[in-house]
């Protein structure tokens, strides 16, 4: 089975690809997606923004389409930087820019519980079915760890592994990982429909 996907994230399609290996489907990036114009993504939460993006590309997908949402959210920041994560730092911000504002805001606070958050959402020939929720628990670090992912994944502390997840095998983080989570409940609900 084919199901398309919205990114234009490498290191997400990486984790796509692998997580949906181990399904036995396939996943490929929807056709023209690189001259698409991007998606606005304007809801206030992460549920709201993977609809948005799942209905709006898949208006441009020949089967079944799904976008995720995802983020971290600090306890300490009052859910920041939530929707925002990916333009944390500013709008064209880099994955370096944002972890040092986030270690900059982070400076000399001792609660440093924080949370990943993926919502995927699948739509068939742009219309709903249904929303997928992963989330997994940690703490931000005081400096970044480790070479693998993306995103906040050096600041990322997950107790369980004992590092961060920028240190923790792309396999082994997505065993636990927020995205891994929605990503097998999403296949595993396409493998039902098989």
């Amino acid at each position: 089975m084919i199901v398309y996907c919205a990114t234009g994230n490498p290191g997400k399609l990486r984790e796509f690809r692998l997580a949906a290996e181990l399904a036995g489907i396939r996943v490929e990036t929807v056709p023209g997606l690189a001259g698409m114009p991007a998606c606005e993504e304007t809801g206030a939460t992460f549920e709201a923004n993977a609809i948005l993006k799942a209905e709006y590309y898949g208006r441009a997908a020949p089967g079944p389409l799904f976008a995720d949402d995802s983020g971290l959210e600090v306890d300490a920041l009052g859910g920041a930087p939530g929707v925002y994560s990916a333009r944390f730092a500013g709008l064209d911000a880099t994955d370096a820019a944002n972890n040092q504002l986030l270690l900059a805001r982070m400076r000399g606070v001792p609660g440093r519980s924080a949370r990943f958050v993926c919502v995927i959402a699948l739509v068939d020939r742009a219309r709903p079915v249904q929303t997928f929720r992963g989330t997994v628990e940690g703490r931000i670090l005081e400096e970044p760890r480790g070479p693998n992912g993306f995103g906040y994944d050096p600041l990322f502390y997950y107790p369980p592994f004992g590092c961060s997840f920028g240190e923790a095998a792309p396999d082994r983080k997505l065993t636990v990982s927020h995205r891994g989570a929605a990503l097998r409940a999403l296949f595993g609900h396409l493998s039902g429909r098989v």
